[in-house]
């Protein structure tokens, strides 16, 4: 079976290159930042279980962030805050919330493997890998890392506005959210730039 591009980078590279995965978390909902996590992780300290975040329980996936901040050579996040997203779009959001994943690592990466069709503008040799956080196990990991934290972000935001139930929903478009959003109108965390926010703004 022929091997796909990132594989036959990776194989190219010596034992000790540094790897970088990048993954974000938080395109979809109404409300809160985008969170983008990068991760270098050990070969010679393998971590069991990565996969992709959203195929693994919350209580897994907690369970492996911490196992990676702890044993990963190195991980960092990034973020797009809610008026950035609003200013840029939501596409040029993520990609500078994966710019800022990677430039908080501190490392200069010999590869950089990110999840989905595009790529931040930088310098770094890179690959863009459709469905990478189920296939290459350096975007898995920052998919995890980058879930947790915005998971636990959103529950922060939960105890400020409690109305809108971001504990639960993390943002997402449920119809608990909207309908609290029709209640309650649209608070500093929404992004005014999504179709179902901008409606209430303009009372619709």
């Amino acid at each position: 079976m022929a091997l796909d591009d990132w594989e036959q980078a990776i194989a190219k590279l010596p034992h000790d290159a540094c790897i970088v995965g990048v993954d974000e978390v938080g395109r979809g909902p109404l409300a809160g930042d985008v969170v983008a996590a990068a991760a270098v992780l050990d070969r010679n300290d393998p971590i069991d279980g990565l996969a992709d975040s959203k195929k693994l329980t919350a209580k897994r996936r907690e369970l492996l962030s911490e196992q990676l901040h702890l044993r990963a050579k190195a991980v960092a996040l990034g973020r797009a805050s809610p008026e950035e997203i609003d200013e840029l779009n939501i596409l040029q959001a993520s990609l500078l919330a994966m710019w800022r994943a990677v430039d908080a690592l501190g490392v200069n990466p010999d590869l950089v493997l990110v999840d989905g069709r595009q790529l931040p503008r930088w310098n770094y040799r890179s690959i863009a890998v459709i469905k990478g956080d189920s296939r290459v196990q350096q975007i898995a990991a920052a998919s995890i890392v980058a879930k947790v934290e915005r998971d636990r972000y959103m529950c922060e935001q939960h105890q400020r506005w409690p109305m809108y139930g971001f504990d639960a929903h993390k943002g997402y478009p449920t119809a608990a959210h909207l309908s609290a959003l029709k209640t309650h109108g649209v608070s500093p965390l929404h992004r005014r730039s999504f179709a179902p926010v901008r409606a209430i703004i303009g009372g619709h």
